[in-house]
């Protein structure tokens, strides 16, 4: 059975069932998926019945379910999703008053192995297809039908540039075929030049936001194992050639560890690092996992003057909203619970 999404409709206009239809059939099989949000074939019900019959023979739409969710207070909804072969990811929904944006995954795991992270715990499994990265969107969308889905962040379990190439795929689907604005879509990575430079080639005015985490190489070593492949130097190398390339403003992401990387010297050395390109700093205080270095979220205060000495050398610095941290939102906490629950006095993959 051919899955249709991940299919654009120049693809759908190419399958076998399609053969000898009025070029609009296409079109129209391809809305039902990407516009209307179908959860079958049977459910397009403008297309012949013996053209439904043939779809439903050879194709299908979704090969994933959804097998678990959580609802935070304030909206926010993670969603587990059991792909075909039994693996799990995780994606989010996130309601603000002017947007919703959804945190999608890549990999089924994550390779970079950073020490904050509970996808980390677990390694790398697999990369995603792009069909099961759009699949996160309209698995979503389906279930918050009220709301239409405006942004997406790749922010979830695994490294997109790792899986660069079925990334841009599933970008190219979510801009074409489901209307997503590529200015509304974000991709965030901990700094793989290769995949940097090959992403600037795209043509996609898309948000590229490095995941920086620490001022120096040394303590980025230490927090992000896969950083010891490439120097800050050449990541942000790697980013100015972006810049050139494509005009558009970097987000750097910057995990606020207590006691860790915290202090305004350590502040004082990221404005020194990143002079030159334009960007704003995203200040993320940790969202609680527990691990073995024992990492906290810094206090209040010290957010503030970390803040502050960004502010006073003219980096521009926001300050991510919390969400969800009653539903274990940040990245793999979901899955983690899910495997000690089904598996209980087993250990599971997050937790080898």
């Amino acid at each position: 059975m051919v899955s249709l999404v991940g299919l654009t409709s120049a693809d759908i206009a190419g399958l076998p069932a399609l053969t000898g239809c009025p070029g609009y059939r296409a079109k129209q099989v391809a809305d039902w998926v990407y516009r209307r949000f179908a959860g079958s074939v049977a459910e397009m019900t403008n297309l012949p019945a013996s053209l439904v019959a043939k779809l439903a023979e050879s194709c299908t739409l979704f090969s994933s379910t959804i097998d678990h969710a959580d609802v935070a207070d304030d909206g926010t909804v993670k969603y587990l999703l059991r792909l075909a072969d039994g693996e799990k990811v995780e994606c989010v929904y996130l309601p603000y008053e002017a947007r919703v944006s959804v945190c999608l995954s890549s990999q089924v795991g994550c390779p970079a192995g950073c020490t904050f992270c509970a996808t980390a715990k677990g390694g790398l499994v697999r990369n995603m297809t792009s069909g099961e990265i759009v699949e996160q969107v309209l698995q979503i969308q389906r279930e918050q039908s009220h709301r239409r889905i405006s942004h997406a962040v790749f922010m979830g379990m695994g490294e997109p540039l790792f899986n660069v190439e079925n990334v841009v795929s599933a970008i190219r689907i979510l801009h074409a075929e489901i209307g997503l604005s590529a200015r509304h879509i974000t991709v965030s990575t901990v700094g793989v030049p290769p995949g940097i430079e090959m992403l600037a080639e795209q043509d996609l005015p898309l948000t590229l936001a490095l995941s920086l985490h620490a001022p120096d190489d040394e303590l980025r070593r230490s927090l992000i194992p896969t950083a010891r492949k490439w120097s800050l130097a050449e990541i942000l190398e790697s980013c100015r050639m972006y810049r050139a390339k494509t005009g558009r403003d970097m987000t750097f992401e910057y995990l606020l560890l207590g006691g860790v990387n915290d202090s305004e010297e350590q502040a004082a050395a990221l404005a020194v690092l990143l002079r030159g390109i334009p960007g704003n700093v995203n200040l993320i205080p940790f969202n609680y996992v527990e691990t073995p270095e024992g990492f906290r979220r810094p206090e209040r205060e010290q957010v503030a003057k970390f803040r502050q000495a960004l502010e006073v050398r003219g980096r521009r610095t926001t300050q991510r909203m919390v969400r969800g941290r009653a539903i274990s939102a940040a990245c793999g906490q979901l899955r983690s619970l899910r495997s000690r629950t089904e598996s209980p006095g087993a250990l599971s993959l997050v937790e080898v």
